[in-house]
């Protein structure tokens, strides 16, 4: 998803070290902040706003897309949705030349904003355009919606929408608007059921694209929350130094194990790290190298990452998020302070089941762990699985 790796290092290295100039203490034991258009016929409209059709395209799907039951004592898989793209067509015009030259100087880092919702909740499909080094956003331009429903065998072409100018749209789901966004809200008759969707997003100028996951769970549903940089990665700062050499950071020995057991068991997976906001698809790429269970990926929405009291402040929204819509983790994985405080405020129990990975929390009394191997035979023997 990142492309042009020589020019996005270069520009996190100097977020990096500003996001540690601003940060309120930059210890490592702080935080982890440290293609085309659619088919002939789908409709334009003015900025913000978007048209619809019903256009289905054929893709292929795969394997173990399941929600309830399972053999041998586990759950069905998490689905990958990682099946064939559909035919997006040929590049249209640019509207914009302006925007013409950005994708033509610059990598595309577009980035979608996962969600979580309820059956019956408004669904918002959110995602961010932009290009280069210094993260220019395209406004004012067409991109297409694609929808793999239920990761299935066939796509549908949703419609067109434009990305925004900044503030042209008002937050939603904590997104604020600073240019470049697209903010899709999903026709009341598309009829999404519960289980995980992707969305593909194509700009129509260059057939650049970004996904979107969207599950839709019962109030309920089991579900676990991670830290990423510390956590599954092998030290906290392992992402910058990885991200200069082009490399996929580490993973933690026995990290993708223990989620895996915990997805069979029927958690869904939210990876929650303050990464800055452009690092969506590498923290993607990390969770697929190393196989950790698929699930939702949240970065800070900032273009330097969250540290310090930022990165509680932030963590902590996101668990109110999750319990507004009846989720409260059960297990809540950290390396930090920052993580610790950040559980605690959102009640996550039991305080077994708050893990430090190698870091003892004396605040908030979370617990420590130096293996994770060593919750292995625990939640094996977990009494039944808690399949949705």
């Amino acid at each position: 998803m990142l492309g042009g790796h020589c020019a996005a290092r270069l520009a996190w290295l100097g977020l990096f070290v500003a996001a540690l100039g601003c940060s309120d203490d930059s210890s490592p034991a702080d935080d982890d902040g440290g293609g085309g258009a659619g088919a002939s016929g789908a409709g334009t409209t003015t900025s913000g706003q978007q048209t619809t059709t019903s256009t289905t395209t054929s893709g292929q799907s795969t394997t173990g897309t399941g929600g309830t039951g399972g053999s041998g004592g586990t759950c069905a898989p998490i689905p990958t949705c990682d099946g064939a793209l559909p035919d997006v067509g040929q590049e249209r015009d640019w509207i914009h030349t302006t925007n013409q030259i950005t994708a033509a100087t610059g990598f595309a880092n577009h980035r979608g904003r996962d969600m979580i919702y309820n059956p019956g909740d408004d669904i918002w499909v959110m995602a961010k355009f932009a290009y280069g080094v210094f993260d220019d956003d395209i406004q004012d331009e067409d991109v297409d919606i694609y929808l793999n429903r239920d990761c299935g065998a066939d796509w549908e072409l949703l419609g067109t929408a434009r990305t925004t100018d900044d503030g042209e749209h008002p937050t939603v789901e904590g997104v604020e608007d600073t240019g470049g966004w697209v903010f899709f809200q999903a026709p009341s008759n598309l009829a999404l059921g519960e289980g995980r969707h992707r969305f593909l997003m194509v700009v129509a100028g260059d057939l650049s694209t970004t996904d979107v996951f969207i599950d839709i769970v019962q109030p309920g549903t089991p579900i676990l929350v991670t830290d990423v940089d510390g956590t599954l990665t092998t030290s906290e700062n392992e992402e910058f130094t990885a991200l200069l050499t082009g490399a996929i950071p580490d993973a933690n020995p026995s990290a993708p194990e223990m989620l895996n057991a915990l997805a069979d068991k029927g958690y869904r997976i939210f990876y929650m790290t303050a990464r800055p906001h452009f690092l969506v698809g590498r923290t993607r790429e990390f969770i697929d190298v190393h196989g950790f269970p698929p699930g939702l990926v949240h970065t800070s929405l900032s273009l330097t990452g969250a540290t310090g009291s930022s990165a509680v402040t932030y963590k902590t929204g996101e668990l109110a998020m999750l319990a507004a819509r009846g989720l409260v983790p059960a297990w809540a994985f950290g390396n930090t302070i920052t993580d610790a405080e950040a559980y605690d405020n959102g009640a996550i129990l039991p305080l077994q089941q708050r893990i430090m990975y190698q870091f003892t929390d004396d605040m908030w009394n979370a617990r420590r762990v130096d293996d994770y191997a060593e919750l292995l035979p625990e939640i094996a023997a977990a009494a039944d699985p808690v399949c949705p």
